[in-house]
This record gives structure tokens, C-alpha cells and sequence, in this order.
């Protein structure tokens, strides 16, 4: 059986990941404005920052219809694939599990998983998957796989400032004040679909990434050492350099996978924004 993995723009995978692992990407919508555009196709994050720093305000982010899943799922069978096993941004964060879930009603080849999770996190799945799909695995048994790990996927963020989350309306005013008084750089983790703060660390940010740092690798217990990803926004010189050699120095993991975050996790948190996410569930 031939069993084509694709995924969501949100998955936040970058184009050598997704060239290497021939991984279909469906964007999700993202608009400035009165005009649309389709996530890493027709705009990138770069262009958020540039229109915030104009207008002061944030584009909105839409899930694609059940018609165009319907027809995406149709271009991946057509070009000869047995089935398709497609990874949706957690259903609590968007409509797009539920409008692909409608589109594949009817489809007995097209598996829909709700990942539960955000950006990389997703991405983790996404690559998973594509080993057993590499592996000769089902598409029933990479779902079910995919199932059983989604809540293994540890997703989390540092935080620099509450800005693009205020301005979005994530979080009051009193909130934004505070934490600029207080200098707080939270950590935003995914937990049951959901992202909430996890902690309120202060102080200079790069001191709080450190601090986060040391916090994550307290919380990898049982990891899968196969990959893990460093993932960010656009970061202040040397940040993500340095995030990237401590995880390194952990001595876990085998790959150690930087990428970029795109429109979701730009338009939600803005500029130096950074996490490491991983499995914790010991399997490979």
C-alpha cells in the first residue's frame, strides 16, 4: 500500500523536511485586510511583522472548507497514492479537523487525525508517520499509531513579549500591563488541545530561554531520542543558536531539527518566540 502523509501549513515543517519526506501541505487561509492569502504560499511571517508595523494590526487566520479538503485529499489519491493519513492542528485551535473530517466522510481511503497540538508538535506526528509509512505500514495502523502518540507530543513556547497575544485578544489588558511591568516572558505549553500558560518566568529574555531550557529537559523523562525540534519565530541574534547547542548537549536525541515558525505561531506570539518539542512516550 502507498500511503501518502500530508498535513496542515500549521504543522510548521520546513521545506527540506517536506521535499525529503514528500509530505503534501495544505495551507490554511490568512487575512490582511480585505485580501486573502494562503499560509507559506502566498505569504510568509515576514509579511505579518510588516503589516503590524504599519497598520497595528494582526491578520486573521481561517481553516479551509470541507469542499477544498474534499479536493485536496482527491489530488493525493489521483496521483496514485492508496490512501492518505492527513494531520490537522489541534480541533480546540481551529475548524480545519472538522472541516477535513466532513470532506473525508465519504472517502474510505482518507484518515483525518487530530493532532491535538500546534506547529512542530504536529510536525513530530507528520514525521513519524512517515516512517511507517516508510516502513510498509497501513494507513489504518500509522492512524492508529498517530492516535495513541498525539498526547506524547510535548509542545511548548517561551515567550517575549504579550503584545501580538493582546492584540489578538488572547489576553486582557490587565494581563499585557502586568507583564510588562513584572517583565515577564511566559511559557505557553499545549495541553489536551489547548494552549495555556505554564509558567511566568522574569527577567531578561534571553535569561528566561535559559530558564526554560532547564525546565524542559527536567520534563523529558522517557524520550524518543529519534528527533526533536527547535522552533521558533524571528529571534534576536545568537538566541536560537544557543537553544540549539544546549539540546544538543543533552545528549537525547539523534536529530536535533531547527525550522521556522510560520503565520500561526507568528500571528499568535510574534518575534522571539522559541520552543523545544519532542516525544516523551520512549517509543521510536
Amino acid at each position: 500500500m502507498k500511503v501518502k502523509i500530508s498535513a496542515d501549513s500549521t504543522a510548521d515543517l520546513s521545506p527540506e523536511l517536506l521535499t525529503k519526506y514528500n509530505i503534501a501541505t495544505m495551507p490554511l487561509h490568512v487575512s490582511l485586510g480585505e485580501n486573502d492569502f494562503l499560509d507559506g504560499v502566498t505569504i510568509q511571517p515576514d509579511d505579518i511583522y510588516a503589516y503590524y508595523a504599519q497598520n497595528k494590526k494582526l491578520p486573521k487566520s481561517g481553516a479551509r472548507s470541507p469542499q477544498e479538503y474534499k479536493e485536496f485529499f482527491e489530488q493525493q489519491l489521483a496521483e496514485g497514492n492508496d490512501a492518505v493519513v492527513h494531520f490537522c492542528i489541534s480541533a480546540d485551535m481551529s475548524a480545519s479537523y472538522a472541516n477535513a473530517a466532513n470532506a473525508a466522510e465519504d472517502m474510505p481511503d482518507v484518515f483525518v487525525v487530530d493532532s491535538r497540538q500546534l506547529s512542530t508538535g504536529i510536525g513530530l506526528l507528520v514525521l513519524d508517520a512517515c516512517d511507517m509509512a516508510a516502513a510498509g505500514w497501513n494507513a489504518q495502523q500509522i492512524y492508529d499509531r498517530a492516535m495513541e502518540r498525539r498526547n506524547e507530543s510535548k509542545s511548548s513556547f517561551v515567550v517575549d513579549t504579550l503584545e501580538f497575544l493582546y492584540k489578538g485578544g488572547r489576553c486582557s489588558a490587565l494581563a499585557y500591563l502586568g507583564a510588562n511591568l513584572l517583565n515577564i516572558k511566559p511559557c505557553l505549553e499545549v495541553k489536551n488541545g489547548l494552549i495555556g500558560v505554564e509558567s511566568k518566568p522574569m527577567g531578561k529574555y534571553r535569561r528566561c530561554v535559559a530558564k526554560y531550557c532547564e525546565n524542559i529537559r527536567q520534563k523529558i523523562t522517557n524520550p524518543d531520542p529519534t528527533r526533536v525540534f527547535v522552533t521558533h519565530t524571528k529571534m534576536d541574534e545568537g538566541i536560537a543558536e544557543e537553544v540549539i547547542a544546549t539540546v544538543k548537549s543533552w545528549g537525547l536525541f539523534d536529530q536535533v531539527l531547527e525550522t521556522t515558525a510560520g503565520c500561526t505561531v507568528t500571528t499568535h506570539c510574534g518575534a522571539n518566540t522559541i520552543g523545544i518539542l519532542y516525544f516523551n512516550d520512549g517509543k521510536h
